[in-house]
């Protein structure tokens, strides 16, 4: 009877250990908004690319769990300071944002470009002149042409905003709007999709993508850089972004 005490009890520690580890397991809420291709967009009814790949290995390594929560974009500063998400991974510009987040070592390259359709008679900037711009709202590319790049904007015909980019490119195939500006990894995807039909200008700026924290979460956004270093050192971020060639994207862009 003894015997059988000492295992139950036993197996009754055991089993509260097991549940004491599955509820202390971090989890890596993932913000979403997958129309942002190929960093994160949806394919049939899976959000997929470059960011929630890598997302999803550096929680496999790290023994953490993933879960991806979609979102509005407007909403992002609110449910990250709510708890709803704890990171912003989807092709996140830092700079400029700082102040806002606490952020992971910049991993991507990135660039603020024009998109225009081929034949437009628009091949540079100052083309740009009496011209409607549409780019996503609370988006890297409208801070640009707010900021830095506001005296450009001022010579627009009107400079628009959208929920996505998806519809922005849609508006442009259209003729409603005469470009696009937005990440040089969107205006990539584009034109790897439709060669004949768009053509990029001059970038607007340089930039680096990073992944984003609630601000003072510095533990968390340090655990994500060196796990994201190991990766690359030991072949696993070539690989991923090797999956996307075909949409533009290239290892040289990758910087930590």
């Amino acid at each position: 009877m003894k015997k059988i005490l000492a295992v139950a009890l036993t197996l009754a520690l055991t089993l509260t250990a097991f549940a004491a580890c599955a509820e202390s397991k971090e989890t890596l809420t993932m913000a979403t908004n997958a129309s942002f291709p190929p960093y994160e967009y949806v394919e049939g009814d899976q959000v997929v690319g470059i960011d929630p790949e890598i997302a999803a290995a550096v929680c496999e390594k790290m023994g953490w769990e993933l879960k991806l929560e979609p979102i509005d974009w407007d909403a992002k500063d609110a449910l990250i300071g709510s708890g709803t998400i704890n990171c912003i991974w989807n092709g996140f510009t830092m700079e400029g944002r700082e102040d806002n987040y606490t952020f992971s070592e910049p991993y991507m390259l990135n660039e603020q470009v024009v998109v225009v359709k081929k034949g437009s008679g628009i091949s540079s900037l100052s083309d740009l002149a009496g011209k409607t711009v549409v780019t996503q709202a609370d988006s890297a590319a409208l801070d640009v042409l707010q900021g830095d790049q506001k005296e450009l904007a001022d010579t627009f015909k009107s400079l628009q905003t959208l929920p996505d980019y998806n519809n922005a490119f849609m508006q442009l195939e259209s003729g409603m709007v005469d470009a696009v500006a937005c990440d040089l990894s969107i205006a990539q995807y584009q034109i790897s999709a439709k060669p004949d039909a768009y053509q990029q200008l001059d970038p607007l700026s340089s930039e680096h993508y990073a992944v984003g924290f609630k601000k003072g979460d510095d533990a968390l956004a340090a655990k994500v850089s060196s796990t994201l270093k190991d990766m690359y050192n030991d072949g696993t971020v070539e690989k991923l972004i090797e999956k996307y060639a075909s949409y533009g994207m290239s290892a040289e862009n990758w910087v930590l």
